[in-house]
């Protein structure tokens, strides 16, 4: 059997994960892992999707602050005793997970649906009405 190191120059699914322009926060090492995440940027709200197999709704994490969104996730290791054998081959991730999309100002973060099924975590992120400048009289003297 031949199979192909996730972090081999043949590796098509990562070969260009560090060059995304919306992660504003990203960090790596062996207890991390990078689900994939699509952003839609609709007419009156954000819609972000977030694959997370394996991750327990109870360890999934999401907050807004300063017009960032953040999502953390951790997804513990199922360890075993066997009886026999070892294994030759591991490629799945165990460990925590935190990235962060810049929305801005135009976001309602008091409406903000989050839903996950089936491992995939679902943000409805509704955008504000920009304030329109309100008209100051001002007297001449």
């Amino acid at each position: 059997m031949n199979l192909i190191p996730r972090d081999s120059l043949f590796d098509f699914d990562n070969l260009f994960g560090g060059l995304h322009p919306l992660t504003a926060k990203h960090s790596g090492g062996d207890n991390f892992f990078a689900p994939r995440v699509d952003v839609h940027n609709k007419r009156n709200r954000y819609v972000i999707d977030a694959e997370l197999p394996g991750v327990d709704k109870d360890h999934v994490n999401v907050s807004f602050e300063n017009g960032v969104l953040t999502i953390d996730a951790e997804m513990k290791d199922e360890t075993s005793e066997e009886e026999e054998g070892n294994i030759v081959r591991r490629e799945r991730r165990f460990g925590q997970f935190s990235r962060s999309f810049y929305l801005g100002d135009e976001v309602k973060e008091s409406n903000i649906k989050a839903s996950f099924k089936n491992g995939l975590l679902k943000l409805e992120i509704p955008k504000s009405e920009p304030e329109k400048p309100e008209k100051v009289q001002i007297e001449v003297s």
